[in-house]
């Protein structure tokens, strides 16, 4: 159960100050009383409040004065101010500096009481606000924690993310495996209303059909052999979280029709139970497979499909995001660095070079493998070619139409880097490269030949060098 919310009154007249803590008390608040500024202050300094209501006029330190230092003391008390109807002028000046709002006297029960409800409603949205800019300030694309990535491709789907996050809706994930979809699930958890909430996680795929059904919705003691207990499901271990569905493709006809029902009505049964459960879930649903074809070849329900399909995102890949790869190589170095206990300094050049032309067809999930047997495994501080993995050493290249050019490039820079480029994917064929490029072949023979005689003229030569005095 919730604490009662604080509440400090601040009035020099003992009669008044009586009643108006008398009156919050009952009203479920925690009144706190205090018969002066100077008392009210100490009172901010110690304990966390989140609304508090002052007279205007006071002996010593006025209700405007005592705003101004609250605002240094607890900047996120919200202050209503008590005031006659002689100095409303003087209330609204107040308001101006951050007072909330005010309540002129004689002071009307259930307006004092709307007006601090109010204020406290605000209190808790700038706290939660705060709260959210936080986390996404630790969530963010480059941030210190779990999801990095500056790619053009990596911030639009981030992007979403955080529209999404505030809302209920249902979301639906896609992308091939290994492209982050529990992280991106968790992102959406995190940045979310619910994220004191818990998230709990299930594998569709990995458990068997005949165990699904009980696993989402838990079990009644009896309900099949084995069961000798009840057992609560996901489902409802997730109350007030978020449940993250992975390979949500993979359920059973059975468990989608029940899948459907929780999400239409928010209600389910155990399995072997009569009565219905009632829970309050966000559903985040991942899959590498095609639903919308799922459903037109009859594997997949179409009413359910429409209900995980409220907001969906597209995860990218790891080749369409590949100016990505040197920040995730660096993070995965010094994260399992830590963990082993083991000093890299960084990635040789030819390691470097091999890591960023690599295909990665496991996407961000074989890269970081990569880079936690190297760290393990390698001998010097330096990572080389030699201590990755042989699939990575001889593996397939990076899709050709990925070539990252930093903005200011010379343009025959930008078509020496094409061509080299261009040649490493087609393993030297000149005549590939040339078509890939849409140029003649002899236009790539001949530039080769000038950078080798312009590398040529660079060096002086031995005749040369033997003039020399």
């Amino acid at each position: 159960m919730n604490e009662p919310a604080t509440l400090l009154i601040v009035d020099d007249e003992a009669a008044n100050l009586d009643s108006l803590v008398r009156l919050f008390a009952k009203e479920g608040y925690r009144a706190v009383g205090a018969s002066t500024g100077a008392e009210a202050l100490e009172v901010l300094r110690r304990e966390r409040v989140p609304v508090m209501m002052t007279d205007l006029m006071m002996p010593g330190m006025s209700g405007a004065e005592l705003l101004r230092a609250a605002r240094t003391v607890s900047p996120e008390t919200e202050v209503v101010l008590m005031t006659a109807y002689g100095t409303v002028e003087t209330a609204v000046e107040a308001m101006k500096e951050g007072a909330y709002d005010f309540v002129t006297k004689p002071l009307k029960r259930q307006a004092i009481v709307k007006t601090v409800k109010q204020a406290l409603e605000k209190h808790a949205l700038l706290a939660e606000n705060k709260q959210l800019k936080t986390r996404l300030q630790e969530l963010g694309p480059g941030g210190a924690k779990r999801i990095i990535g500056q790619a053009p491709a990596f911030r639009l789907t981030f992007d979403l993310v955080k529209q999404a996050a505030p809302s209920a809706a249902t979301v639906l994930l896609q992308g091939e495996n290994g492209t982050g979809k529990e992280l991106f699930a968790r992102a959406l958890h995190d940045l979310s209303p619910r994220a004191q909430g818990p998230f709990v996680a299930i594998n569709c795929a990995a458990i068997p059909e005949t165990l699904l059904e009980s696993e989402l919705f838990g079990h009644e003691k009896g309900a099949f052999t084995g069961a000798v207990t009840a057992k609560p499901g996901r489902f409802e271990r997730a109350h007030k979280g978020t449940l993250f569905l992975d390979e949500v493709g993979e359920m059973t006809p059975a468990a989608q029709v029940k899948l459907l029902r929780v999400l239409q009505e928010s209600e389910f049964e155990r399995l072997g139970g009569t009565t219905s459960v009632r829970v309050d879930v966000r559903v985040v649903a991942a899959t590498n497979k095609d639903l919308a074809r799922e459903v037109a070849e009859g594997r997949f329900r179409e009413d359910l499909y429409y209900r995980l399909n409220v907001v969906a995102l597209k995860l990218p890949s790891l080749d369409n995001r590949r100016e990505d790869i040197p920040l995730l190589a660096e993070h995965f170095l010094r994260a399992y660095c830590q963990k082993n206990g083991k000093l890299r300094t960084g990635f040789s050049t030819e390691a470097q070079e091999r890591l960023e032309s690599y295909a990665w067809p496991g996407n961000v999930r074989e890269l970081e493998n990569a880079v936690e047997r190297a760290v393990v495994l390698s001998r010097g501080e330096v990572i080389g070619l030699e201590d990755l993995p042989e699939t990575v050493r001889g593996g397939p290249r990076g899709s050709a139409q990925h070539l990252v050019i930093p903005i200011g490039t010379p343009l025959e820079e930008i078509e020496r880097r094409a061509i080299h480029e261009t040649l490493r994917h087609t393993q030297g064929d000149k005549t590939l490269a040339a078509q890939l490029l849409g140029i003649a072949a002899r236009t790539i023979y001949r530039k080769l030949e000038r950078e080798q005689g312009e590398s040529a003229d660079a060096e002086p030569s031995p005749a040369a060098e033997a003039s020399k005095p």
